[in-house]
């Protein structure tokens, strides 16, 4: 591949990235917004909108991959989100700012995340991909998941329900100045973009553009990707799924949860990441199998290490929240940002043995 192509290449890349990340925050807005106006409780709208337009870019590069493409590069986007996801995200996140772990997630939500991390890694491995049947296991699973939020939420009270999941509908990673910021002429965009979406009509249009950028984004990320991989660095296309595509579809969630433990709103960023890794495994996984059907989704070595290390993932979080504090504190934080290195380096040591035999 000459020099221009790698050059034209990587734009798109970047280019795709953009859309896939504005896209995905377009489309939050946009949906979150026409359910309020739809009198939907916010908490609903937390678990499931919101949930669903922070995997967005995960579930583009999916059906994308899966319907025109190989498929070689879902499994590791879905398993390489969820190691950045908790080591990189959640990891910084603590270090920021100590995030109290609630009794539900301790209890219900983190074994739930450990069972499905592992039933993932067991299904790929028997079989060495995932075919229709076991697609459609994993979402039955995902449904029955959402339908036991939508349950709890119902019984929570209507104070306490609006208290608690008004922040993670509201808050966006790019929220207008402070009021006592000077009003600069981008202030005064944003404002009216604020006001705009009180607009049912400008909320339809916020939807629709959100989720055209997030499947355009997502088109110029895989093939841009695999054209790299493939043609001109030689790499596998699983070793870019599980470093750069991973880390651009883990993009939005990375902005939320780390400007979130910012502000202080550490459950943003505490069920912001364990809803995604969630949707991740089940959603994204059984929406890639069923598209292929039953030639499957390739499950490669690399997918089993990079499961095996994504279910460690998981039960560092859960054995790292039952102390007295009941909370992942700045120790957990570097321990898991020191797991990251440790994983890329592995990575690319592997990649090197592979290249030098």
């Amino acid at each position: 591949m000459d020099a221009g192509k790698i050059v034209l290449n990587v734009v798109l890349l970047l280019v795709g990235f953009v859309l896939l990340v504005k896209g995905a925050d377009f489309f939050v807005d946009g949906a979150s917004g026409i359910a309020k106006k739809l009198k939907v409780s916010t908490f609903i709208i937390g678990v499931t909108v919101v949930a669903l337009g922070t995997s967005a870019p995960e579930l583009a590069v999916t059906i994308v991959d899966a319907v025109g493409g190989t498929g070689g590069l879902i499994v590791g986007n879905i398993l390489g989100s969820n190691v950045i996801n908790i080591f990189l995200i959640l990891g910084l996140s603590a270090v920021i700012c100590r995030l109290p772990v609630e009794k539900t997630t301790r209890f219900i939500d983190l074994p739930f995340l450990i069972i499905t991390g592992a039933l993932f890694v067991l299904l790929g491995a028997l079989g060495d991909s995932f075919v229709w049947w076991e697609g459609l296991i994993l979402l039955v699973l995902y449904f029955g998941f959402m339908a036991y939020n939508v349950i709890l939420a119902k019984k929570q009270s209507k104070a306490q329900l609006e208290e608690v999941a008004a922040t993670a509908v509201t808050f966006d990673g790019d929220n207008v100045a402070e009021n006592s910021a000077p009003l600069t002429r981008w202030a005064k965009i944003k404002a009216g973009y604020e006001n705009l979406k009180d607009k049912v009509w400008f909320l339809i249009i916020l939807t629709v553009v959100g989720l055209g950028m997030v499947v355009g984004g997502a088109e110029l990320v895989v093939n841009s990707a695999q054209d790299l991989a493939i043609n001109a660095l030689h790499i596998p296309a699983e070793i870019v799924a599980l470093t750069v595509v991973a880390f651009g579809t883990s993009l939005p969630e990375l902005v939320t949860s780390v400007s979130a433990a910012r502000k202080g709103d550490v459950g943003i960023a505490t069920g912001n990441i364990i809803g995604s890794n969630i949707a991740n495994i089940l959603l994204i996984g059984g929406v890639g199998a069923l598209c292929k059907g039953s030639f499957g989704l390739p499950f490669s070595t690399e997918g089993l290490i990079s499961g095996l290390v994504s279910l460690f993932a998981s039960i560092l979080i859960f054995s790292s929240c039952w102390g007295k504090s009941k909370s992942l504190g700045r120790v957990a934080g570097i321990i898991m940002l020191s797991c990251l290195v440790l994983y890329y380096v592995f990575i690319f040591l592997n990649l090197y043995v592979i290249h030098l035999y």
